[in-house]
């Protein structure tokens, strides 16, 4: 039987401490001298990228190597798909060829579940419409346990688009399951209305949301909302909603501040705040190495 990641809703905060565990490991190799390890040899993993990424499609490109994996990537921009190949044809032509993981992301929401039924090849989620994006949320645990020490306990404030955010649905999936309070703050027009049935707390400001918050993780703004009028601008976003170093100070002195990327300067987080010494930004790129290259490891060995 094959295993997916296919989102952090339905693993289990055990399931989860465990690839944690496997990822703190494999973030030595990551930062040793020698990255090449025999964990996927004779492996083949395919990217299939229906929406732009540099952060995410490298990241799980470079995990797959350090492995000793065979890497390919696909988008949809120069694929078949742009001469009319359905989403399941390409899927199930990756399959055809014998690969033994296949790295989705996609603008639908339940793209991935829906190709997991069709192949062979374990399925990883790397982000789907609205839904979610389990190996950020996984990282983003990773870089937290890494300067806490731990999840359980911490106060962990996410300020910005809401709504749209998959890495805020698979971060309170997982941090509340792993013994962490999550606040969100944010316009109320980038909010959904049953949020704090997620078992969080919802502000429609910053500051009541960030109040002795242990970690502050600022959202990307999508700018074509803004097209769409869900805020003003970018500099009124800024100025009711934006972290800079005056609201950091509502936080606890040693709070540690976060973004999964790429950050809109100015906009979600300050400059000083992004350089400032209490960002884990940079760190968190390195933890995403390290936890897709456990994430597929524990696929190839029989799951979580």
């Amino acid at each position: 039987m094959k295993h997916d990641l296919l989102g952090l809703e339905n693993l289990t905060a055990e399931q989860i401490k465990h690839i944690l565990d496997t990822a703190a490991t494999m973030k030595t190799i990551v930062l040793s001298n020698n990255k090449k390890t025999p964990h996927l040899q004779g492996k083949t993993v395919v990217n299939l990228f229906y929406e732009n990424s540099t952060r995410t499609r490298l990241s799980f490109e470079l995990a797959a190597k350090y492995m000793s994996a065979n890497a390919a990537n696909i988008s949809s921009s120069g694929s078949s798909v742009a001469k009319g190949e359905t989403l399941i044809d390409t899927a199930e032509t990756i399959n055809a060829m014998g690969t033994d993981i296949l790295v989705m992301r996609h603008s639908m929401s339940g793209a991935p579940h829906l190709i997991s039924k069709l192949v062979d090849a374990s399925v990883v989620n790397a982000g789907d419409g609205m839904h979610e994006h389990p190996t950020q949320a996984l990282l983003d645990m990773l870089t937290m346990i890494e300067h806490k020490g731990h999840i359980e306990g911490l106060k962990v404030a996410i300020i910005g688009d809401v709504y749209h955010s998959r890495v805020v649905r698979s971060n309170i999936y997982g941090l509340t399951k792993l013994g962490a309070e999550v606040t969100v703050g944010g316009p109320s027009t980038l909010m959904p209305m049953d949020i704090e049935k997620m078992g969080v707390k919802a502000y429609d400001n910053v500051h009541e949301a960030i109040v002795d918050a242990d970690v502050v993780m600022g959202l990307r703004i999508q700018l074509e909302r803004q097209k769409k009028g869900l805020f003003p601008s970018t500099r009124e976003y800024f100025r009711f909603f934006g972290v800079d170093e005056s609201r950091l100070k509502l936080a606890k002195p040693d709070a540690i501040v976060m973004h999964p990327g790429p950050v809109n300067r100015g906009v979600e987080l300050s400059t000083a705040v992004i350089d400032g010494d209490r960002s884990v930004i940079t760190n968190q790129v390195t933890s995403g190495v390290a936890v897709r290259m456990a994430v597929m490891y524990l696929l190839s060995r029989g799951g979580f």
